[in-house]
């Protein structure tokens, strides 16, 4: 991910990384904001992680159809007929 920054001049233009919500990926930006040459990080580089808020709604939405699932495929197959 460094590498590609890099490659495109990005490195020292980073405000923020907008990544899922994998744990892996504290590790990562955390490891890239040590080795990223920010003359002066935007609030010391507290918000460069950001997770993706449509990805977590799109958990959210998955979690609440699995509790309607079956109401859902009844109203389909009505629908259907």
């Amino acid at each position: 991910m460094l590498d590609c920054l890099v490659d495109f001049n990005l490195d020292e233009r980073t405000s923020t990384i907008t990544v899922d919500n994998c744990t892996t990926y504290d590790c990562v930006v955390k490891s890239l904001l040590e080795k990223l040459d920010l003359a002066e990080p935007i609030l010391d580089g507290r918000f460069l992680h950001m997770r993706c808020s449509a990805y977590i709604l799109n958990l959210i939405v998955k979690d609440g159809l699995g509790v309607v699932g079956d109401a859902t495929e009844k109203v389909n197959v009505a629908i259907a007929f």
